[in-house]
């Protein structure tokens, strides 16, 4: 039995589930003492800082971390049990359970949240469901002003609490072994979602809106970049250290409306972020995005993602020395051998020189691909040293 994919769209890898997780507190040990008296054994205290934080930051590093996305619904004995995406991704010890696989079996330098980017919409008013075989499904997709009236203020505290606990028992397992990674949708991705009414091949109603009643899409634009600042806050409040903005459609507008419908709700998210969380690494990923680098750059975030597409020397050119990198190994590449894995990781290791770079694949991984290549993925990627 399969699984589907939420909107968030993260290639499959099925591992075998693993249905208990533990803390990884210990309690402080006493030892005796030929004098009579104990010595208190020092208590064990969280590893240092996660490599990936410190790669974003420019500092010195060995290696550059690596994490790969992986699907949604590839685990199958949980899809089987729950069959409904939006059952095990709004469940706190499911969330958790699947989170944790890809930790347990490769050991990355990332800890993705299992969730999706559409989460937050009921809690804007906005009835939806993903549906298996179809996808994210809007019940009442919003096409005018009045439907833009209707979509509330998003209080994650209220409306996904369950994302805030998983989170903060993600921070207590990985023990800062590995970054945890919280993630939103953009606006202008969310708005293409809940305006087309679900998944679109050619954004027409959108952009219908978008060039026919510019108020009406800026207002829903607006409402949106509210609330994912608030969101990323809150994640980062409940454990995540890095959050990562997928505007997956924004590569769907040209350059001139890139400019005006996507790169100043960004921005503004950005800047609200910074200003109460000024250390969290934000990460920016546009599929399709070579025509818009420079522009990526000027929201204003830590880290843009980079997709197979673009040279990742050109990428990292064209982006400029201030801004870190992500990716960019074709995900198809792990469909072939073990050397030729090997090369082009290295490739991509080269061109993106030293420091400040994430590897990691231009996409997620894609639906069969052999589980042993991946684990070849993480064994190469941890023996590169810079």
């Amino acid at each position: 039995m399969s699984c589907i994919s939420g909107s968030l769209s993260f290639g499959a890898l099925s591992i075998s589930p693993r249905s208990t997780f533990t803390s990884r507190s210990r309690s402080k040990l006493n030892i005796s003492c030929s004098l009579g008296g104990t010595v208190a054994e020092p208590q064990v205290v969280s590893a240092a800082e996660p490599l990936l934080l410190t790669a974003v930051r420019g500092e010195n590093v060995e290696r550059p971390p690596v994490w790969l996305m992986r699907q949604a619904g590839s685990y199958q004995i949980i899809c089987e049990k729950y069959p409904s995406f939006r059952e095990r991704s709004e469940n706190v010890d499911l969330v958790v359970e699947i989170s944790l696989q890809p930790w347990k079996v490769f050991k990355p330098d990332g800890v993705i949240l299992f969730s999706d980017i559409l989460t937050p919409l009921s809690g804007m008013n906005i009835p939806f469901d993903i549906v298996k075989g179809k996808g994210p499904v809007i019940f009442s997709p919003l096409r005018e002003a009045a439907d833009v009236d209707q979509v509330t203020e998003f209080v994650p505290e209220e409306s996904v609490p369950y994302v805030g606990e998983a989170l903060t028992i993600l921070r207590k397992e990985v023990n800062n072994e590995a970054a945890v990674l919280g993630f939103v949708g953009a606006p202008f991705t969310l708005a293409s979602y809940v305006v087309e009414g679900g998944s679109s091949k050619h954004f027409s109603k959108i952009k219908r809106l978008a060039f026919s009643q510019p108020k009406v899409l800026h207002a829903l634009l607006q409402k949106f970049t509210d609330s994912m600042a608030k969101y990323i806050k809150y994640q980062a409040d409940n454990g995540a250290q890095a959050v990562q903005i997928f505007d997956s459609w924004a590569t769907e507008l040209s350059p001139v409306d890139f400019e005006e419908f996507s790169l100043p709700y960004l921005k503004q998210i950005v800047d609200s972020v910074k200003k109460t969380h000024p250390n969290l690494p934000l990460i920016l990923y546009a599929s399709g995005s070579g025509g818009l680098l420079e522009r990526l750059s000027l929201t204003g975030v830590d880290v843009v993602s980079l997709d197979w597409t673009v040279d990742m020397a050109e990428g990292r050119r064209r982006l400029g020395p201030n801004v870190a990198v992500q990716g960019n190994v074709d995900p198809g590449v792990l469909f072939g051998s073990k050397e030729f894995i090997t090369n082009r990781i290295n490739d991509t290791v080269r061109k993106a020189g030293k420091g400040k770079h994430i590897l990691n694949l231009g996409h997620g991984i894609v639906v069969g691909t052999p589980e042993e290549n991946v684990a070849h993925f993480f064994e190469v990627a941890k023996s590169i040293r810079y």
